[in-house]
């Protein structure tokens, strides 16, 4: 979903420190960004030839100190400065199912493949994960006020916790949602919830909407869901803008059976045309 707002040029940001599957991650995430965290060498650990830091993902982790330590910083200030300024901050939880390190007694984001026995598995309760959402909510609030705030449970199967486990998961995440969106407390930040989960569950129960892995929605799931986020929350007049940015990305990626044709250097300089009288409309679009 991140990749369709990129082609459609919105400006977004997705995953700074890459997927976050459980909510307790995610809000220490914007607690660290809220209160601009300065990541230093205690906060990173080497294992597998790489340095990795357990707040993060494992795209983040790098072969080099120094770099991960950069990344870091650099995405933790990217994260503050979306957060106050973004008009729409999108949450998707994956799993309520957590890791706590038993070294520190700490719950953490990725495990980065640290052998199993170092760690606990636990299973958040619907109140624990309520609370989160609110001090998500809370957070969020009091640097940009005027944010929509839209939740989401991914319909992706975490089937390594198993097939019971992983249903008893995702019931916790919907339950935990729908208790705090139900809050008059909260109802001035939340625009509500899309269901995406319960899109793949219900409306494209088969697997051939599945991808080869049987666990990811296939690009024909993901095309579909799309469509019902887009008629929800995307206005008409984006959508004109969208038709526009789509019609340019296309011609973008034609490739021609002879480039050095008069007809092709006549298609270029319409597509160039079309981009700057775009460009003159949304000034933020760059091709």
């Amino acid at each position: 979903m991140g990749q369709k707002l990129d082609y459609f040029k919105f400006q977004s940001l997705q995953n700074p420190f890459g997927i976050l599957f459980q909510p307790l991650a995610i809000e220490n995430l914007i607690t660290n960004a809220i209160n601009e965290k300065e990541y230093s060498e205690e906060d990173v650990f080497f294992q597998n030839e790489q340095w990795h830091c357990f707040e993060a993902h494992s795209k983040l982790s790098s072969p080099s100190k120094e770099d991960l330590l950069d990344s870091l910083n650099k995405q933790i200030k990217l994260t503050k400065k979306h957060l106050q300024e973004s008009t729409h901050l999108i949450i998707t939880l994956g799993t309520a199912w957590v890791y706590r390190a038993i070294e520190t007694d700490t719950i953490v984001a990725n495990c980065h493949k640290v052998p199993q026995k170092k760690f606990l598995k636990e299973l958040l309760s619907v109140d624990e994960i309520s609370q989160s959402l609110e001090a998500i909510f809370s957070l969020i609030k009091s640097v940009n006020p005027q944010v929509s705030i839209i939740f989401t449970v991914s319909p992706v199967r975490h089937l390594k916790d198993g097939f019971v486990e992983n249903t008893l998961s995702k019931a916790h995440l919907i339950a935990a949602i729908h208790q705090v969106l139900n809050s008059n407390r909260f109802l001035s930040v939340a625009e509500g919830y899309f269901p995406s989960y319960e899109i793949m569950m219900d409306e494209l129960r088969d697997y051939r909407f599945y991808a080869e892995d049987l666990i990811h929605p296939s690009q024909t799931a993901i095309n579909y869901i799309w469509e019902a986020f887009k008629e929800v929350w995307i206005s008409e007049e984006a959508s004109k803008i969208m038709e526009e940015v789509d019609a340019i990305q296309k011609g973008l990626q034609h490739k021609p059976f002879n480039p050095d044709s008069e007809a092709h250097k006549l298609f270029l300089q319409k597509l160039s045309e079309r981009q700057k009288k775009l460009q003159s409309r949304v000034s933020h679009l760059s091709f």
